[in-house]
């Protein structure tokens, strides 16, 4: 048997311990562990353990340190950012271009070719919107500031309208009546739309029919609607007083008594307008998950508990625009006061806009008119102002 001679270690290569683990020799030995222990004896290094180790100052997380850094600052002639370690990914430690940290650099020439051909064909439309809309309202704005007549001529009072209409007291009566019958008109209006629409959510029989009967009335002309209503009101052969008279109560004068004339015309203007609103109601109700009410049913909610605690909290951004829409309707009335009572009995149903009508088409002080149309739209924009708030805070 031959003699095997003892090979000679490598100066790189380990020998083992006593402990067991690899020690290194020679001029390649390996770095004293990061908590000072001699070589060999300590912990394996950071990239064998699984942790890497702590990023120097002033060089990228995952870079070795003094890779493209020496003591935190960069090394001449190093790109920008740093450089990454042996073995990392292309473009690691690279910094982001500008125009992509950003969010996106400029559109294209194709974007603002088709932007610019957009534009071109919604102008015609805009440019109509914009005088049709606006110029209306800036020409009655510069009317009211003047004292302009019929024959053409006037002349520039400045804000002697405004005072003159804060002084007067037909404004503020007609102001009253208007908020009367707001105040009469929106609540009636908007229970029997709710109620409509409730009950054309629960109906699955001729669904479709009623919906259309129901909103009939709100497509008929005004004017008709106001006739047909004058002749039910009336004191000798009107419907309700020959149904009164056959229960053998007297003849109410509904038009002709002053704390009688605006709840009758506020409910035949309701009876016209309800549909509207019915329609949106009950979109809203439809819109409604129907799981919700299926859990409120399996926790023993009654009828009235699901509709109070369920259906109207999720309703609520629309009930606020139908009850800030009809409260703006409420506000313009003028063609059902004109037909049913002209404005009587005593100026009951003297509203602001049959003042406003008066003035610039009976008496020709188209000045005093603006001026009153003006304060009209102001009181409509609070309104919308009001929509506006609410529903954006439930959309919230």
């Amino acid at each position: 048997m031959s003699k095997v001679e003892p090979r000679e270690a490598s100066p790189d290569e380990p020998e083992p311990s006593k402990a067991g683990a690899p020690t290194w020799r020679g001029a390649a030995a390996r770095p004293a562990s990061p908590d000072g222990s001699p070589p060999g004896t300590g912990t394996a290094p950071a990239a064998l353990a699984g942790a890497a180790p702590e990023a120097a100052p002033g060089t990228l997380a995952g870079t070795p340190p003094g890779a493209g850094a020496v003591d935190g600052h960069p090394r001449p002639g190093a790109p920008p950012g740093g450089v990454a370690g042996p073995g990392a990914p292309p473009g690691a430690g690279a910094r982001p271009a500008a125009g992509r940290a950003r969010g996106g650099g400029r559109r294209s020439p194709v974007r603002r070719r088709e932007a610019l051909v957009g534009l071109a064909f919604v102008a015609p439309m805009l440019v109509l919107f914009l005088v049709f809309r606006f110029g209306p309202t800036l020409g009655a704005a510069f009317l009211s500031l003047t004292d302009y007549r019929l024959s053409g001529e006037w002349t520039f009072i400045g804000a002697g309208n405004y005072t003159r209409l804060l002084q007067d007291d037909l404004f503020w009566e007609s102001l009253g009546v208007t908020a009367v019958y707001t105040a009469l008109y929106v609540p009636m209006t908007v229970l029997l739309a709710l109620g409509t629409a409730v009950l054309l959510h629960r109906t699955l029989w001729l669904r479709g029919f009623f919906r259309g009967l129901f909103f009939l009335p709100y497509v008929t002309s005004i004017v008709l609607a106001a006739v047909i209503w004058k002749w039910i009101y009336e004191v000798e052969d009107g419907l309700i007083n020959a149904a009164l008279g056959v229960l053998g109560a007297g003849p109410v004068d509904f038009l002709g008594d002053e704390s009688l004339v605006l709840p009758s015309i506020a409910a035949a203007s309701a009876w016209k307008g309800f549909g509207y609103s019915m329609l949106i109601l009950l979109a809203g109700l439809q819109s409604i998950p129907r799981e919700v009410a299926e859990a409120a049913t399996i926790d023993g909610a009654s009828a009235w508990q699901r509709f109070r605690w369920v259906t109207l909290p999720l309703l609520r951004p629309v009930l606020f625009f139908v009850l800030v829409i009809e409260a703006i309707q409420a506000f313009q009335v003028f063609d059902a006061m004109y037909v049913m009572t002209a404005g009587g009995p005593v100026r009951a149903s003297y509203s602001l806009v049959y003042f406003l009508y008066d003035s610039g088409f009976k008496f020709f002080d188209f000045g005093y008119a603006s001026a009153l149309g003006l304060v009209l739209f102001l009181i409509v924009l609070v309104f919308s102002l009001i929509q506006r708030r609410l529903i954006g805070r439930e959309e919230d």
